[in-house]
């Protein structure tokens, strides 16, 4: 079977499946993008795919990956192109996407990317690297000075490692050359995201030179987003489904819901495509939308993740197949998540709770828990901490909080509850399996993690309230298993 590229998009049957509508051959790179997995091609460059069919204009694609290269193996076979495939509860759509015009593997010529960057021609810099790309302290924010990706930079900026080293690499090289800067902007799910990154590149930046953080202080700007699409890993199976139905072979191809939502701060230093004209949304502050997608969504799908997985589901949407977890997430959204975040003036907060869990429960979507259990040390202070703190701090209910924390405390302890090893993917995962080990006390164990300061900070440590309802549940995990005690706990 051929593989689909840009020979073979002239036999494309445009009437099944939809096809750039413009000249790829005459557009120029005008965004970098650092982090180009599956969430960015079903995302950020969705929208650009749309500016460039119905506007035009110089907003190519150069998609950049800093540690595989498997990314850059799928498309450049492909000239780029890849297919979305929309997966609905009413079928399926097909979308081939030509944004990306190249990709390249930071690892290989980490001096032609920073050159790629550097280009006056770039007007953006984007990423989507995770939380843990931003090589930070998640409860402080702090650029973290011994992560030995910074250590390497900074020694080495010529040849740098993070994304926050190649950032300033390509802001110096910019600086030195005379150029105006680029706008760096966020697309990752972190709250505040341009401001956090404004904050860690300047402190990178200030230890290579006082006069460089001014001039990226003032003259680089950080928009914050918001960013929303339930985006699977792709599997074989997909890539065989799609190549008998379609007769084209897509080794790039991405997955995603049809729901799509990007919010963005309107602010820029340099020319942007006309994302607003195609379906974002552009304001003067972030925070209310972002704040209630990362409690709400995220949340809910940390929580949903860690208590699925050792429950036994391989998917959230077989999570949601359970009335008890669909309780517990409706609890959990009415009474700790949904009271802590305000709503922008005429949004139906309910209709977006209920839309949320419609949405997890998509049987076209194969998400597996284990996927979404990834890096939880950095992706629970914000997702679920925030929410805690507030709630402590009001007297509210903590109860669904400390049942996800237990859950995720299990999780790192490597072992399921049919005694089974967990493939436990974190920056953390040794040092957290060692405090579990170590402390087979409950109560104890509960204290040693919540002293793990990079994720619960200085004051969570201390709260009995928090470590006893956490060691209650962990107690119930023991005594009869996760999805017993859900199902006693919260019924339908």
């Amino acid at each position: 079977m051929k593989r689909i590229n840009n020979d073979l998009l002239a036999s494309v049957d445009s009437s099944a499946i939809q096809l750039p509508q413009y000249d790829r051959a005459g557009v120029k790179p005008g965004i970098v993008h650092l982090g180009i997995g599956a969430f960015h091609r079903a995302h950020q460059a969705f929208y650009t795919e749309a500016v460039l069919n119905q506007f035009g204009g110089d907003w190519g694609i150069i998609g950049c990956s800093l540690r595989s290269a498997s990314v850059k193996t799928q498309l450049a076979e492909q000239d780029g192109l890849y297919t979305l495939v929309e997966r609905g509860p009413e079928g399926e759509k097909f979308q081939i996407m030509g944004a990306v015009q190249q990709v390249v593997v930071g690892p290989e010529d980490p001096a032609a990317l920073v050159a790629i960057m550097a280009n006056p021609q770039t007007q953006i810099v984007s990423l989507t690297v995770t939380e843990k790309g931003y090589c930070h302290d998640p409860a402080t924010g702090n650029l973290n000075l011994s992560h030995p990706d910074i250590q390497h930079d900074l020694g080495n900026l010529n040849a740098p490692k993070s994304a926050i080293g190649y950032i300033v690499a390509a802001l110096l090289a910019r600086k030195e050359s005379g150029q105006s800067s680029f706008t760096v902007l966020s697309c990752d799910n972190l709250p505040n995201n341009g401001e956090v990154l404004e904050k860690v590149v300047l402190q990178f930046a200030k230890q290579v030179s006082a006069e460089l953080c001014e001039w990226v202080s003032a003259h680089t700007k950080f928009p914050s987003t918001m960013i929303d699409r339930i985006v699977p890993a792709t599997t074989d199976s997909d890539r065989a489904d799609l190549e008998a139905k379609v007769g084209y072979r897509d080794e790039g191809m991405v997955v995603a819901e049809p729901f799509t939502q990007w919010v963005i701060e309107d602010k820029f230093c340099s020319a942007r495509p006309q994302w607003e004209q195609v379906g974002a949304l552009l304001v003067e502050d972030v925070t209310a939308f972002e704040k209630m997608k990362l409690r709400l969504l995220n949340g809910s799908h940390s929580m949903l993740a860690y208590a699925g997985y050792l429950a036994g589901f391989e998917t959230i949407s077989d999570v949601m197949t359970e009335p008890a977890f669909v309780a517990l997430c409706k609890k959990f959204m009415d009474t700790e998540a949904g009271p802590t975040v305000k709503t922008p003036d005429g949004f139906d907060i309910e209709d977006y709770k209920k839309q949320l869990r419609d949405r997890f429960a998509n049987p076209g979507l194969k998400h597996r828990t284990w996927q979404i259990a990834m890096d939880g040390s950095q992706k629970i202070p914000q997702r679920l901490l925030e929410t805690l703190r507030e709630q402590l701090a009001s007297g509210g209910s903590i109860e669904v909080i400390s049942l996800a924390i237990a859950a995720w405390f299990k999780y790192v302890s490597a072992v399921d509850d049919a005694g089974n090893a967990i493939d436990v993917q974190d920056p953390l995962a040794a040092r957290l399996k060692s405090l579990c080990d170590s402390h087979p006390n409950t109560s104890e164990r509960v204290a040693a993690l919540l002293g793990v300061k990079e994720v619960f900070g200085e004051d969570l440590v201390g709260c009995s309230a928090f470590a006893a309802a956490i060691s209650a549940w962990l107690d119930a995990f023991a005594k009869q298993g996760v999805l017993a005690t859900i199902k006693q706990s919260f019924s339908a």
